[in-house]
């Protein structure tokens, strides 16, 4: 009798398809978007500090949701890159692009807060400038067609 193949082989987990360029971009720019809120914490609790305008309390209850938010949306990213379709979406309608054009909405200007701005507001503009270019660029990424191909694949 001839040797036949067996059955029992060991199970081998498929290889993950790589996903699109734009996923892969729209995620890179997701972890610079949160990379970009830690280091916006720095200068505002240092700003708190300088002026005093936050007790040990109220900082730390704010470091402890911004650090809960970042890891979010870290994991979050991450399964969007593996293809999740409610992923794209939480991170498409979550992004912290509101406040500044609420404020310019609300009355206030630019001119006269730039005027107004120490090195420290600088610095915190800077990152939040990085911080929304990258969550814009990064929504706008997780919808073109090949991503949306890839999420209908995936999901």
């Amino acid at each position: 009798m001839s040797p036949t193949p067996s059955t029992t082989a060991p199970y081998r987990r498929p290889t993950p398809a790589v996903p699109p360029s734009p996923v892969r971009t729209a995620c890179a720019l997701w972890l610079t978007a949160v990379a970009a809120g830690a280091f916006e914490t720095v200068p505002a609790v240092g700003r708190m500090a300088a002026d005093g305008s936050g007790s040990a309390g109220e900082t730390g209850t704010g470091l402890a949701v911004r650090f809960t938010v970042f890891t979010l949306a870290v994991l979050i990213a991450r399964r969007m890159r593996g293809g999740a379709r409610w992923a794209r979406v939480a991170l498409g309608t979550a992004s912290m692009v509101v406040q500044p054009p609420a404020y310019l909405t609300d009355g206030g200007s630019l001119a006269q807060t730039l005027s107004r701005a120490g090195a420290l507001d600088l610095v915190f503009a800077g990152s939040r400038i990085v911080h929304m270019a990258a969550v814009l660029a990064a929504v706008a990424l997780m919808f073109r067609p090949a991503a949306g191909t890839w999420f209908r694949r995936a999901g």
